[in-house]
Order: structure tokens, then C-alpha cells, then sequence
């Protein structure tokens, strides 16, 4: 063999070496480009109906569509949720607006627990006065002089300042006891208090599954007695929004996928809450996510603008009842709570045919 032959060889093989490092190299990058994001999402509460609106979309494949890969976990509260998304347990999750608000007022200081809401869910906080009829209590007045029951951290008790003062009512001349959330309406079944404060859609199916029918109970939504206020929302964590903002956007993308879905046929929509807690009673969870879709998410301004989009005038005005009803040192900025940059189009946001 030639000299010349044997440099032709040898220049074939490194040509050949550097072909297949570089496809190496192009494979290696191609994985690394396709591998799914990781996102953690905790709830506001058990896996009840309205979790069903994040179940759908998880379990038939919509986030994974996006190149996510979701886990869902179940939460103890919002106030709860929203100190595990600050902290970065968690990445996203489903938790109360104004909780958040309350939260990020009281640590303005600490810059990495910042959050922001990125999807409105429920345009209507479901915040509700219940007791029974045979009590009288048919107006705000009415409670005067009364005994009124909840969990020390539910936002009803905590934003009942604001439904007070809006009626005039003297809220000194009230009275609270604290209990577990799970006795919250055997206490007023069995007359330990006069009233309770809780979500309508948990409150009223609770008194149900007491034996108590709907015509016997007395509410008062704060929404029709001059308090409006947004309630839960989808929030992420700063940090995770700056690091992965396509993983934001295609989350909400899947989720108003599936929120149609939800929308169209909440009864079937139960399946996926009951795959993730088999002892669930179906019928109620059937009967409370239909609730809470009229409720709090098939708004008129929901129905003809699509869901999601909360009004910066409205955040301003939240701001201020959440200072005033907690009485805060500092006021959150408005323009740093929400923001709507991820959100899918309007066209895709209207998941409400009728």
C-alpha cells in the first residue's frame, strides 16, 4: 500500500468519525430540546368536582402535549398553596387571588417568594353567608347580636370586614367561633352557631350531606350584597415564569383545552377527580363542579369574552379591599398581579356555547 492510498484511507475514516460525533452531538441536542418541562401544581383544596378542570387535561394527555410534564397534588387551603408555590415547592397552582395578594404585601421584602395570577378561573368568588331558615337571618342586619362559625383561615371569615362594612353592619356586635373545616356545618345543625361563612359550592353541599334540603337554608353570596371580588386563579412562581415562559403559556393552553371539555360535560368530567380519589361520593362532586361553573366561571363577561382575563380596574380595586380588609402596612403594586402574557387567544378562551 502507497503512502498516498494510506492518507486517502485515513482522511475516510476521520471524515467518518466526525460524521457520527456530529449526529452524536445533533441527537444529544435534539433530546435535551425535547425533553418535557417539569411543572409542580398544587391545589387549593382535596381532589373535589372543580378539580376536575385540571384532571381532564392531565390524564388525556394535553399537558404532555405542550411538552409538560404535570403532577397535581392535592392542597391543604389557599393560604397554604400560595406559601408552597412563594417557596418553590411548587411551581403553579389554583389558590385564592386575594390570599395571594395578602401574601405579597406581607413579604415585599423577600424578592424570590414573588408570584404572580396568570389565568382567572373563578371571576366571582363563590364567598357566602350560610344559616338556616328557622333562624331568620335573611339580611346582613340580621346578624347582629348572632354567633357566626368558620376555620380561622377560610377567606370568607377573613374578608367578612368587607361584607360588613358594605351593609352597614357593625361587626363588633358579631360573634366567631373556630372550628376544623370539617365540623364548620355540623355546628350549625346542631345550633352551635347561627350562621357559617365558607365557599357556596362547599357549604351548601355540606349541609346537604347533613340532611339538611336546600329549602331550609338561608345565603347571602357577597357578591349580591356589594362585595365583587375575583376569586381563585392559576399563580406561578417568578422564578418559574422568567425560566420557563413557553411551559407557562402551554399550560394554559392545555388547561382552557380542557376546560371546554369540563364546560361542556361536567358530569363526565367527574371520572377523572374520582381516578385520583376513589372514595369521592360521585353524585355530589357531579352537582358541586356544576356549581361552581355557574357560579364563579360561566360569568356573563366569561360567557361573551372567554374566561381567564381579569380587568386591571378590578385588580386595583381588589388591591384596596384586601389593604383595608387586613388592614396591611403596605399595599401590593396592582400592575405586578396579574399578568396576562401567557394567555391563550379570546377565540380559544371561549369554552361556553350557550
Amino acid at each position: 500500500m502507497n503512502k498516498r492510498t494510506t492518507l486517502r484511507r485515513a482522511a475516510r475514516f476521520l471524515a467518518a468519525g466526525a460524521a457520527t460525533a456530529l449526529l452524536s452531538l445533533s441527537s444529544l441536542t435534539a433530546n435535551a430540546q425535547s425533553a418535557p418541562v417539569k411543572i409542580k401544581f398544587i391545589l387549593d383544596w382535596r381532589f373535589e368536582g372543580p378539580a376536575a378542570l385540571f384532571l381532564l387535561p392531565l390524564a388525556k394527555g394535553y399537558f404532555a402535549q405542550e411538552g409538560l410534564d404535570v403532577t397535581i397534588d392535592a392542597g391543604a387551603g389557599s393560604g397554604s398553596t400560595i406559601n408552597r408555590i412563594a417557596s418553590g415547592t411548587y411551581d403553579m397552582g389554583f389558590a385564592d387571588l386575594g390570599t395571594m395578594m395578602e401574601f405579597i404585601a406581607n413579604n415585599q421584602a423577600a424578592a424570590s417568594n414573588r408570584l404572580q395570577g396568570v389565568y382567572l378561573v373563578y371571576e366571582q368568588a363563590p364567598l357566602t353567608v350560610f344559616s338556616l331558615k328557622k333562624s331568620h337571618i335573611d339580611k346582613p342586619s340580621d346578624l347582629v347580636g348572632k354567633t357566626l362559625g368558620a376555620p380561622i383561615f377560610d377567606p370568607t371569615r377573613r374578608l367578612f370586614s368587607l361584607f360588613t362594612a358594605a351593609n352597614g353592619v357593625d361587626a363588633s356586635k358579631l360573634k366567631w367561633k373556630t372550628m376544623d373545616p370539617t365540623l364548620r356545618e355540623t355546628m350549625l345543625v346542631r345550633g352551635d352557631v347561627d350562621a357559617v361563612a365558607g365557599f357556596y359550592f362547599t357549604s351548601l353541599l355540606n349541609l346537604n350531606a347533613r340532611g339538611v334540603k336546600d329549602e331550609d337554608i338561608s345565603s347571602m353570596q357577597f357578591a349580591d350584597y356589594g362585595v365583587k371580588m375575583y376569586g381563585n386563579a392559576i399563580i406561578a412562581n417568578q422564578a418559574f415564569i422568567d425560566a420557563n415562559p413557553k411551559a407557562v403559556a402551554g399550560f394554559l393552553r392545555a388547561f382552557t383545552r380542557g376546560a371546554r371539555e369540563v364546560a361542556a360535560d361536567p358530569d363526565a368530567a367527574i371520572k377523572y377527580v374520582k381516578d385520583r380519589d376513589p372514595l369521592i361520593d360521585v353524585e355530589v362532586e357531579k352537582r358541586r363542579l356544576r356549581m361552581a361553573l355557574a357560579v364563579s366561571i360561566a360569568t356573563p363577561n366569561f360567557k361573551a369574552n372567554g374566561i381567564g382575563m381579569a380587568d386591571k380596574t378590578r385588580i386595583k380595586e381588589m388591591v384596596g379591599q384586601i389593604v383595608s380588609a387586613f388592614d396591611l402596612k403596605q399595599s401590593p403594586n396592582p400592575d405586578l398581579m396579574f399578568n396576562p402574557a401567557f394567555m391563550p387567544t379570546q377565540a380559544e378562551r371561549r369554552i361556553f356555547t350557550k
